[in-house]
């Protein structure tokens, strides 16, 4: 008798332990899928999902295992139910059951489905029970055909992708250094501008020349004080007077 009470408290240790890696996995997929939904891609989905069935097919192993006791010849029944908080079931649950009431113990304690699971499930099973070879034949000949057109495309799409990625030679080069400093030199230093003689201390590019007012070659040394000053000709037309005209207000 005691060596079973030890094989069955080791037993439920085993699980414990399994059931705490279950939900451990379980809480990081379900992070990855809130925080990482962005960046997250299908082969860390099918690890994170690999990992959560090697938990359950663990948990199977040791509850199949002839030294398990069965489970199933164990009774589990509430001690005490109350509708005040109990600080010691928050902690064990890890503030997911505040209480012990009457409504709880039926979804905690319950060794069956919940009464409208089980209703959807005995329904589903008479479904397949009345379900024909030959209905059952086709719905697997047309559910393979579905798949087999998805796994081409995705075969396809692949094919494409590693053709693709192997004649790239390299990552596409969108500046040239050379051209860079080039350009930095000129607008900092005026390396390599061509400029024009205008007359003593004046040299302009030609790109800025344009035609005298006199119809020359060039510009008038006040245009090209302006435009090497950065400022465009004024447009508004001034009258200039003489200084010895008589001023309307003078004596």
């Amino acid at each position: 008798m005691q060596r079973d009470e030890k094989l069955f408290e080791m037993t439920l240790d085993a699980v414990l332990q399994r059931l705490n890696d279950l939900k451990l996995a379980v809480l990081s997929m379900i992070q990855k899928l809130e925080m990482e939904y962005e960046t997250i891609n299908w082969p860390t989905f099918l690890d994170n999902f690999a990992i959560i069935s090697s938990h359950l097919t663990g948990l199977a192993k040791i509850l199949a295992k002839e030294q398990c006791p069965p489970l199933r010849n164990r009774t589990v029944l509430p001690l005490m139910v109350s509708m005040d908080r109990d600080d010691t079931l928050i902690n064990i649950t890890e503030g997911r059951v505040p209480v012990f009431s009457h409504d709880i113990v039926p979804d905690y304690l319950r060794t069956r489905p919940d009464p409208i699971t089980e209703q959807k499930m005995q329904q589903n099973e008479q479904k397949a029970a009345n379900l024909t070879n030959d209905a059952a034949m086709k719905q697997v000949t047309q559910y393979n055909k579905v798949v087999s057109h998805v796994l081409d495309m995705v075969s396809k799409a692949r094919e494409e992708w590693e053709i693709e990625s192997s004649s790239r030679t390299g990552i596409q080069q969108t500046s040239s250094m050379a051209d860079t400093q080039l350009l930095v030199a000129a607008v900092g230093m005026g390396k390599g501008l061509k400029l024009t003689n205008y007359g003593p201390g004046m040299m302009v590019p030609p790109s800025i020349r344009a035609p005298s007012p006199m119809g020359g070659p060039g510009m008038s040394p006040g245009n090209v004080q302006q435009q090497q000053l950065g400022k465009a000709p004024s447009a508004v037309k001034t009258n200039i007077k003489s200084a010895n005209q008589v001023h309307p207000f003078s004596r």
